[in-house]
């Protein structure tokens, strides 16, 4: 396990209550510097962890300390200008269950920090090109017996798959970097005499617009 620097306070008041943007603040940070090679998935993970429960400035301030600071270069933005914020009114799913069925979870819809999913004898479709993200990391645990799932993940998100297939498959050729900015989704889980297929498309707005770049004729 990789250990956190030891906190040894904090500019400013060490001990004032850290509030949710600066935990996003951390946490975009961290997700940067996994993007750069910095941080292993493990050491990510860890730190993401250590984010979301800390409580003071104190406690967030060393999680960062061995990563270049913010500001040393121009800070990142979302890209191709994809909205990804969360919209209020919009489903907010945390689970897909398939047995001996289906499930689909796509359109624009507030993806949760944890979403699960199970399959038996059935599958699901996730479908994250129109997706609102809750926090800057997201984390798809699946379960797919005899079954299977297939996942649509925008081309400029990061995405880590690390899943695992017995007498099945586990496609993790989508993992890699996106934007700089942009959510990061993990994927995790297994799969048993079933699949999880993880697919990287152009968000649905970006992908119309090439279309009509394409063939301006037919607009």
């Amino acid at each position: 396990m990789t250990n956190l620097p030891e906190p040894t306070g904090s500019p400013g008041a060490p001990e004032m209550r850290a509030g949710d943007a600066d935990r996003e603040r951390v946490a975009r940070v961290l997700q940067d510097a996994a993007g750069d090679g910095r941080l292993t998935l493990a050491e990510l993970d860890e730190r993401l962890d250590a984010v979301y429960a800390a409580k003071t400035y104190a406690e967030l301030e060393p999680i960062t300390r061995d990563l270049p600071a913010p500001g040393t270069s121009a800070a990142p933005s979302p890209a191709a200008g994809v909205e990804r914020r969360p919209v209020e009114g919009a489903p907010s799913w945390k689970t897909g269950i398939g047995i001996m069925s289906g499930f689909r979870r796509s359109g624009v819809w507030n993806v949760p920090r944890r979403f699960r999913a199970f399959a038996f004898w059935g599958g699901g479709k996730i479908d994250l090109r129109e997706a609102r993200f809750e926090e800057p990391t997201t984390t798809i645990r699946t379960i797919a017996i005899m079954g299977g799932f297939e996942i649509i993940v925008p081309d400029d998100l990061t995405v880590h798959v690390k899943g695992l297939g017995i007498m099945g498959g586990f496609d993790n050729s989508a993992s890699g970097p996106g934007a700089p900015g942009a959510p990061t989704v993990v994927i995790k889980g297994f799969a048993f005499w079933g699949g999880v297929g993880v697919k990287r498309r152009k968000p649905k707005k970006q992908k119309q617009r090439t279309k009509e770049l394409e063939h301006p004729e037919a607009g």
